[in-house]
């Protein structure tokens, strides 16, 4: 029990509308499922279009000297140009991982947008603004809703709502107009499928929504088969995957640093990060048999000594097996690597595999 008093999105009615199971998640109360279930949520994305409820996350403009929020993050700010997005990790002082998260630069606008993640979106706009010591200013907007339309069929079912939203290719950002509202559109997301991600005013996030589900590609899907898609995709998260006890490197996350800024080493813990061997790598796993392996489950190698830890598992239903994802020693590594992950106590055979487990759709 608890006395958390919960807040919901704009769309929580329209959550029960749809039948969708609630449960609490990052101080919301959002669907984990609708009668359909994980399973079928997961592969309607995969085939044809899901849209998602992702209000909960943080949104916030920066203005001023954008530029300063590289004192917080190894990627490359200035660089960014009009109508993109870009990934980022927030880095503590001693170079962990504090947050990851999405910023974009709006034609013809002065401000960054940002997006984080939603457990930690009040201590992650603290931080950026006490580093930027009033070289920019962040302002939270949490009047505003977040959509993200996932899957194959995203694109012509946001097309009929959107004139001309097709033309963006990944990581491509505008101001639009959707179902008749303002928004800032981006062809991005969270599954390893092409999609977009809609932000506006959270007055009218019911509406569009609605509009959005009255095509027939469209399901409204849960965390659960948001955390399913995540993870066959191999993508991180936060609080599981990487946290203030990871780094950049073990994380296998130096791409997300900019050629510039790794030439300058001018991020927190710079020289830790690219300089040192990493004491443990994230690393896919693929298990034999059915059962799936769970957070926490330890890993070892065959001859019964632990070597790392399960981060993410369970069951993948795109290749109708199960999938983990986890950090291992770095002399274990290697794709291919046997090793055994420990489930209630008796070692499941498993193997260190490529990531993602099912390949990126994105439209470069």
């Amino acid at each position: 029990m608890t006395d958390e008093i919960l807040r919901r999105t704009p769309l929580y009615a329209l959550h029960l509308e749809l039948g969708g199971k609630m449960v609490p998640f990052a101080g919301y109360e959002m669907p984990v499922q609708y009668p359909a279930g994980i399973l079928k949520e997961h592969l309607h994305t995969r085939e044809k279009a899901g849209l998602f409820d992702v209000s909960h996350m943080g949104q916030a403009f920066l203005a001023g000297d954008t530029a300063a929020l590289e004192r917080v993050t190894p990627a490359d700010v200035a660089g960014l140009k009009e109508g993109m997005q870009r990934y980022g990790l927030l880095l503590t002082d001693q170079g962990t991982i504090k947050d990851d998260f999405m910023f974009s630069r709006l034609a013809g606008e002065a401000e960054l947008y940002l997006v984080v993640n939603a457990g930690t979106k009040e201590a992650d706009f603290a931080f950026i603004a006490d580093r930027l010591n009033g070289a920019a200013t962040l302002t939270p907007r949490f009047d505003r809703a977040l959509l993200a339309l996932q899957g194959p069929a995203a694109a012509a079912a946001l097309e009929r709502h959107s004139p001309g939203i097709s033309a963006l290719t990944f990581m491509q950002v505008k101001r639009a107009t959707v179902a008749g509202a303002p928004a800032i559109v981006s062809r991005t997301g969270y599954t390893g499928e092409d999609g977009f991600e809609i932000s506006l005013a959270g007055a009218d996030a019911d509406r569009v929504a609605r509009a959005l589900l009255g095509e027939a590609e469209v399901m409204p899907i849960g965390l659960g088969a948001r955390d399913s898609l995540r993870l066959e995709a191999g993508l991180c998260l936060y609080g599981h995957d990487i946290d203030e006890t990871t780094d950049p490197a073990q994380a296998a996350l130096l791409w997300s640093i900019g050629k510039r800024r790794k030439e300058a080493r001018d991020f927190p813990a710079a020289e830790k990060i690219l300089g040192g061997a990493p004491t443990r790598k994230r690393v896919g796993i693929r298990t034999e048999g059915r059962a799936p392996a769970r957070e926490g489950a330890e890993i070892a190698d065959k001859s019964g000594r632990i070597i790392g830890i399960v981060t993410s598992g369970g069951f993948g239903p795109s290749l109708n097996a199960p999938v983990a994802m986890g950090y291992v020693e770095p002399a274990c590594a290697a794709i291919g690597t046997p090793v055994d992950l420990m489930v209630r106590g008796k070692p499941l055979p498993a193997a260190i595999a490529p990531m993602p487990f099912v390949p990126h759709t994105y439209r470069r």
